[in-house]
């Protein structure tokens, strides 16, 4: 029998590392080549890793809520073959007491990687990132925790273990200072209890925790303003109106408003380059590429943002096909984590949900975000050479949120106007 590594594979350039969020196959179970054995997830996007090979897994060597860096072997599986596993043969030509030595060296490796210690202690102990992030929400010490019993491999602390403990836990003790904690959401571990039984009690999922945890550092590290402008998109109705039939015929999806708005994004900021950066600390990172962020609303009520990368350089058809396939995609969870990396500016479509206008929350470490509002029939002033009259005009607000650290009123709504100006603009013969 031969022996296979399964290592988590390459998901990204910008992806080192990720969470095993789920085993779907325990020590024993049959695998089949291609079939899903663990689920990781990033800080956004959940994945399945399949097996390359057929055969029985043997090993796992992460738990649950472990990170695992790129690369590194998570699993053994072990397949039919004709070669034997070298490491038996090995075995029988060397000393019983220098196996042990050496086995005992790479344990101690092993689970130096799968489990980091906490930033500054001197503990011999290791624990999850996810557990000494529960510590550190719930002021428990290291001393503390070195004390509570763990049901985990080699006595491990797990989720479990740290929750029980927290139940039973009548006193706290004076916590210790935590210098790093390497989750970035905070997590409490305990619900509040309902005093009538009533009512229902439902622990965040993953993803409302992380977006919990983003809205929070954002509103905690940039100072939110906003600017209003109100746009005749008068035009634009009438043109998709008279395009949408023929666009889907010949393209074979929708056009929809969402990519003549980022199309009008996308201009306003090779105009205006002091909105397409982000900022590192003192320092202001000015971005060569324009990729826009695109909020999709989910099934199950959360929030994502895939990215359409160099959005300057689509035209209207190209940026149409981007926008409808990374929709679709993140509702069927499917992106890449590449996908939702990297973005420059944010736009996020409020009106889609009937709301005229939103104050939007930046998305870190970008500067500003842009809402669109319901598109509404308003009784309009028009104003025509023979003197003002009212008509139906088609109107939405658009609210731009940017970084008054490092924004300006002057440029955040010279920015916002600009966008307003082009899609005013909209050239209503406009082929497609």
């Amino acid at each position: 029998m031969a022996r296979f590594e399964l290592k988590l594979p390459r998901m990204g350039e910008s992806v080192a590392e990720a969470t095993i969020t789920n085993w779907l196959k325990q020590v024993g179970d049959k695998i089949e080549a291609d079939e899903a054995v663990l689920e990781v997830a990033t800080d956004k996007v959940d994945s399945e890793v399949p097996s390359e090979v057929s055969g029985v897994l043997i090993e796992q060597l992460f738990s649950k809520d472990d990170l695992v860096e790129v690369g590194q072997t998570i699993a053994i599986i072990e397949t039919e073959g004709e070669d034997e596993d070298a490491q038996i043969e090995i075995e029988e030509t060397i000393a019983p007491e220098i196996i042990e030595e050496v086995t005992k060296t790479i344990e101690i490796a092993k689970e130096s990687v799968a489990a980091p210690t906490i930033t500054n202690s001197n503990s011999e102990k290791f624990f999850s990132p996810l557990v000494k992030n529960i510590a550190a929400a719930e002021g428990i010490g290291m001393a503390e925790l070195e004390q509570i019993p763990g049901t985990g491999s080699d006595g491990r602390v797990t989720k479990n273990d740290i929750l029980e403990y927290l139940k039973n836990r009548t006193e706290a003790p004076q916590a210790e200072a935590v210098k790093e904690v390497v989750e970035a959401v905070p997590s409490k571990s305990t619900a509040p209890v309902s005093i009538s039984g009533g009512d229902e009690i439902i622990e965040m999922d993953r993803m409302r925790k992380l977006i919990a945890g983003y809205m929070q550092a954002s509103i905690q590290t940039s100072v939110h303003v906003q600017s209003f402008i109100e746009v005749d998109v008068t035009n634009i109705v009438k043109w998709r109106d008279k395009h949408k039939n023929e666009f889907e015929k010949r393209e074979g999806e929708k056009l929809t408003f969402t990519p003549i708005f980022m199309e009008a994004v996308a201009k306003a900021l090779k105009d205006f380059p002091g909105m397409n950066i982000s900022v590192d600390g003192d320092y202001i990172i000015k971005k060569k590429n324009i990729n826009l962020g695109m909020a999709a609303a989910l099934p199950n009520g959360n929030l994502i943002v895939p990215v359409i990368k160099n959005a300057d350089q689509l035209n209207l058809v190209g940026m149409a096909k981007a926008v409808n396939d990374l929709g679709i995609r993140a509702k069927l969870g499917k992106l890449k984590p590449d996908e939702t990396k990297g973005g420059t500016y944010t736009v996020t479509n409020v009106g889609s949900f009937g709301s005229v206008f939103g104050t939007p929350i930046i998305n870190q470490p970008e500067v500003g975000i842009l809402a669109l509002g319901a598109i509404r029939k308003v009784p309009a002033v028009i104003e025509t050479p023979e003197g003002d009259f009212i008509g139906i005009r088609q109107k939405m607000f658009l609210t731009h949120s940017y970084d008054h650290r490092i924004i300006d009123g002057a440029l955040g709504g010279m920015f916002v106007k600009r966008v307003a100006e082009y899609l005013e603009a909209f050239d209503i013969t406009r082929t497609i």
